[in-house]
């Protein structure tokens, strides 16, 4: 009886490659969603695939400083991050709210 010979490199879930390889992305866009109560960035791609985002929750805020400006502005830059990496230069800005974060989220961004 022939045993089969096990792949090289292959994992658990079935996945070949241990690390995806960043993209490089020249334009892409830049959602915020600004509540009175939590804020949350989303950076997507021309298509709209989600390349990083991150959430006022996600950076450590709780309660109502979820809501301030401060929390808006590190939510912003945490989400910037990754994309810098990727080369991002250009960049069109959808923002949705009531939230004092709005103006925040601009001046992160600039």
């Amino acid at each position: 009886m022939v045993k089969p010979m096990p792949k090289v490199g292959s994992c658990r879930n079935g996945r070949n490659s241990a690390r995806k390889s960043a993209r490089r992305i020249p334009k892409g866009v830049i959602h915020a969603q600004a509540s009175f109560s939590n804020t949350t960035v989303t950076v997507t791609d021309v298509r709209g695939r989600v390349i990083s985002w991150s959430s006022a929750s996600t950076c450590g805020f709780k309660g109502t400083r979820r809501g301030t400006p401060f929390a808006t502005q590190t939510t912003t830059e945490n989400a910037i991050q990754a994309v810098v990496d990727q080369d991002m230069q250009r960049a069109e800005v959808m923002i949705k709210g009531p939230s004092l974060g709005r103006d925040a989220t601009l001046r992160a961004i600039r």
